[in-house]
């Protein structure tokens, strides 16, 4: 099993910047064979694919939405996920969940959230226009 939990959520103006963290625990010494990614659900709206890295980190996908703003990290010594979200939008309010996939390859992104076994319990991003 393993546990992860955001931190790092807030209010912000828009056009302003805010970075996630997820940290991971528990059986945590297969942590590199997790394909990470990144998904927000605003109220009344299903939940959405942000961003995701591959388990070496060396691949990243993004959504339309969010390109060129948002950029996605991991730190696999220290079994943390980022993600940097700048020229923020008040369309970005939502809550963002952080969630792991097993990958046999190391350079494997994953975009769909039924693939993601393990997530975490989501920290709110308000963005005030």
């Amino acid at each position: 099993q393993v546990q992860l939990v955001e931190s790092g959520g807030g209010l912000v103006q828009a056009g302003g910047s805010l970075r996630l963290s997820c940290k991971a625990s528990g059986r945590t010494w297969s942590w590199s064979s997790y394909a990470m990614g990144w998904f927000r659900q605003a109220p009344g709206k299903e939940r959405e694919f942000v961003v995701a890295i591959s388990s070496r980190g060396d691949r990243t996908s993004s959504a339309d939405s969010v390109k060129d703003r948002f950029t996605i990290s991991r730190d696999n010594a220290k079994n943390t996920l980022s993600l940097q979200m700048n020229g923020l939008k008040p369309e970005d309010t939502a809550v963002y969940y952080c969630a792991a996939a097993p990958v046999f390859s190391v350079s494997a992104v994953v975009t769909t959230a039924e693939r993601y076994n393990y997530w975490g319990q989501g920290t709110q991003v308000t963005v005030s226009s």
